[in-house]
Formats: structure tokens, C-alpha cells, sequence
């Protein structure tokens, strides 16, 4: 028989397992859908220029539906900012486009390294964009009225950052989770709200052994094929095919038929591509959800430790909802292009030999704006369903512990100025 104080504890297991945690989401998906879908109207009036303003309303609004401890944040940024930043941005990139374009010109050696030059000056470029984007963003957040803000070098964190990323390409993306662990420690302890310093204690010694079986399971068997290409390949006969004149399709004719094996070699180097690209595309929420996971689980605020419960069932659920709504999506704009083509058809009568000049016009101004209804429609579903999911997924997963250390602290800091971000949008690098 269950006794009172059995039931009693039963009832309060309950009540604190329903209860909400430190950190919640109070937005609703459908004020987000009327926001998106008014944003897609206007982007397309005005030829994308409205996107500054769209993005920052998307912005307060996931900022001022999440709740920290009962204190939801305040995002204070302006599309005019945003706006005079790109402008910027611009002006700064057309002298630097105009140099590459000079070097290309040149026919010596310089001009032959021109583009792999302006690759290289454009990556560090991109990522001081990224670290003075997230400097914008940081200023214009504000909690219990308190201003976040970052300092450091955005030079210093663009060469490095560029160091690592070649390291990453040199390793097969096997040193990814070390790159991570470091240029989140560089960036969180220079991120402070007031006065209180963040750091981050992800481990990437961590990461690296929880993604080690993803990296074999997509990377493992492309690697090996090409090794199997390699140890088949006829050095001397590829020399004496180099010497002639022989095009793509001939010189692999001939090379199969120096090394029989080679053929079968390039059938498993093919079968291999196809399979990382399928389970990588399948994967990816999993890898998703551990980054999302370790990173905040990693983030300190002073005596503040932040933990993750996140789980990866709910991102899948979010890509599926996408997958889902896509599809819908989809089917519904091939019915509504379908019966536009048979309208044309009827109005100018097509059934003749000659095409008249206004349908011309019709099919193609019919085809611009179908090409627009589609992209912004596929960009409205990702904004509702990936990315606000995301948010609500990861906000909602988040524990605080030590929180008393948020009562003292005080405001400092400015916002800083939005050419970063401006540079950013316009490279098309950074985050949301």
C-alpha cells in the first residue's frame, strides 16, 4: 500500500519535473510566421534591401522571448545600422576587389597566384568580419539592463583563426574540435557582461573522441579509395600519356588499361563519394546537436557555469519539420506552376508553330517571380522551422547553476561600431 509520504514526494518529482528550467523561450511560432512571411513580401518590393530590417526584428524578437531568471534579454541594434555598416563595407571591399582584379592582369607569376592571394587575403578578411560581427552583436545585447561587450584583437583572431582552419584542411578535418576549443577560449575571454568575465572550459580532447566515430564513418572510406586510387595508378604510364596529346576521357582509357585494377579502384573511390556525402547529409544533426551541446555546456560567466541537456532527437525533429514543410511546400508551387503554364497556353494559344512576343514576356515574368516566391518560400520554412526550432531547443535545454553571481554586476562597456558587421553580411561569413 503507498503511503502518504510516498505519494507526497511522488507529486513533487512531478511538479519539479514540469517545472520550467532557468532558461526558457516565450515566443510563439506563429507571431514568427507572420514575421517571416510579411519580411519575404518586402524583401521581394524592394529587391532585398528590407533584409536589414528584417533582420533585425528577427533578432528582437528571439531576443526579447528568451528568459534568463525570470529577465528576458533586450537587443538594441537598428537596420539603419546595419544599412550604413553594409554600406561601408562596401566601399572598403571595392579597392580591395579592384587589387586582386590589378594582380590578375599581371601575366608573371604574381598574376598566376593572383587567386589563390586574394583566397587567402579574403579568408583572413572573412574572419575579422566574424569577430567584429559578434563584438556588434555582444553590444547591443543587454540583460537586467546590463551591457555585454568583447574586446581583443578581431587581427589577432583572423590569423589564427586562418592557421587553424589550414591546419583543419592539412588533417581532414580531424583537428576541427582542437581548432574549436581554441578560438572559443580566445573569444570567450575576451566576452564580458559588465563587469563579469566569460570563459570557456570545453575540452577538445572531448569533442575530438565523441566525433572520432562520425569522422571514420564519412571521412574513413573516401580516404581509403583514395589511397586505392593512388597504389593503382601506373606512374610511367601517366608519364608517357602526360607527353601526348591525349584528352580526359582517352588518358583514362589508357591509364585502365595499364592497370586493370585502377578500374575497379575508381569504382570504389565513386561509391565511397557518394556514401560521405549521403551519411554526412544524414549525420549532420547528430554532429549538430553534440557541437551545440559541448559549447554551451563550455561557457563561464565569472562563478556562473552553463550545462546543456540538449538532445538529439529534437534537432532531427527540427530538420524533419523542414524536410516536411518543404515537401508541401514543393508540391503545392509545382500545382500552381502547372496551372500558370496551361493559363499562358489558353491566353496566347501555343499551339502553333510560332511563339508571339508576349508570351515571351509573360513566361518570363511569371518564371521571376515563381524563382522568387520559391527561394524566399524555402527561406521562410528554414527561419520557422530550423533556426527558430534550434533556439527554442537550445534555450529550453540550458541549466544555470552559481547564479547569485549576476546580482553584482555592473554595467560597462559601449556598443561598438557596425562596419563589422556590415563587412560580415557583406562577405556573407559570421553568424546569426
Amino acid at each position: 500500500m503507498t503511503t502518504l509520504d510516498a505519494t507526497i514526494a511522488a507529486a513533487r518529482a512531478r511538479v519539479a519535473a514540469a517545472a520550467p528550467g532557468p532558461v526558457v523561450f516565450l515566443g510563439s511560432e506563429r507571431a514568427f510566421w507572420r514575421l517571416m512571411i510579411r519580411g519575404a513580401v518586402f524583401l521581394a518590393v524592394t529587391l532585398g534591401i528590407y533584409r536589414f530590417w528584417l533582420t533585425t526584428d528577427m533578432r528582437r524578437f528571439l531576443w526579447s522571448n528568451t528568459e534568463v531568471l525570470g529577465e528576458t534579454l533586450e537587443y538594441t541594434g537598428t537596420a539603419r545600422e546595419l544599412l550604413i555598416g553594409f554600406l561601408i563595407a562596401v566601399a572598403i571591399l571595392i579597392p580591395f576587389y579592384t587589387f586582386i582584379f590589378a594582380l590578375a592582369l599581371n601575366l608573371g607569376l604574381i598574376g598566376q597566384l593572383a587567386s589563390v592571394i586574394g583566397f587567402a587575403l579574403l579568408t583572413v578578411l572573412g574572419q575579422y568580419a566574424v569577430y567584429r560581427a559578434r563584438r556588434y552583436r555582444l553590444t547591443r545585447t543587454i540583460y537586467r539592463g546590463v551591457r555585454f561587450h568583447q574586446t581583443g584583437s578581431a587581427w589577432r583572431y583572423a590569423i589564427c583563426a586562418m592557421l587553424w582552419w589550414t591546419l583543419v584542411a592539412v588533417s581532414l578535418g580531424l583537428l576541427y574540435p582542437l581548432m574549436q576549443s581554441r578560438l572559443e577560449r580566445f573569444k570567450m575571454r575576451n566576452t564580458w557582461l559588465g563587469n563579469l568575465q566569460g570563459r570557456f572550459e570545453g575540452s577538445g580532447a572531448r569533442l575530438f573522441f565523441r566525433g572520432l566515430f562520425m569522422w571514420l564513418v564519412v571521412v574513413g572510406p573516401l580516404l581509403a579509395s583514395i589511397i586505392a586510387l593512388a597504389a593503382n595508378i601506373d606512374v610511367k604510364a601517366l608519364e608517357q600519356i602526360g607527353r601526348g596529346d591525349a584528352g580526359g576521357e582517352e588518358m583514362i582509357r589508357q591509364l585502365t588499361a595499364a592497370s586493370p585494377a585502377l578500374t575497379a579502384a575508381f569504382g570504389f573511390f565513386v561509391f565511397a563519394l557518394v556514401w560521405s556525402m549521403l551519411i554526412a547529409f544524414i549525420l549532420y544533426p547528430v554532429f549538430q546537436a553534440m557541437m551545440l551541446r559541448w559549447w554551451v555546456s563550455g561557457l563561464r560567466f565569472g562563478e556562473v557555469v552553463v550545462a546543456s541537456r540538449l538532445r538529439t532527437g529534437k534537432v532531427y525533429g527540427c530538420y524533419l519539420r523542414f524536410v516536411g514543410w518543404s515537401m508541401v511546400f514543393s508540391t503545392i508551387g509545382g500545382i500552381v506552376i502547372a496551372i500558370c503554364v496551361v493559363i499562358i497556353s489558353l491566353i496566347f494559344g501555343l499551339g502553333g508553330s510560332e511563339r508571339p512576343l508576349s508570351a515571351e514576356i509573360v513566361s518570363v515574368a511569371v518564371g521571376i517571380v515563381g524563382y522568387l516566391v520559391i527561394a524566399l518560400g524555402y527561406s521562410t520554412i528554414y527561419q520557422v522551422k530550423v533556426r527558430l526550432g534550434l533556439w527554442r531547443v537550445v534555450v529550453e535545454s540550458i541549466d544555470l547553476a552559481n547564479t547569485p553571481a549576476l546580482e553584482n554586476v555592473s554595467s560597462v562597456g559601449a556598443p561598438a561600431s557596425p562596419i563589422g558587421e556590415g563587412l560580415a553580411d557583406a562577405l556573407n561569413v559570421g553568424g546569426f
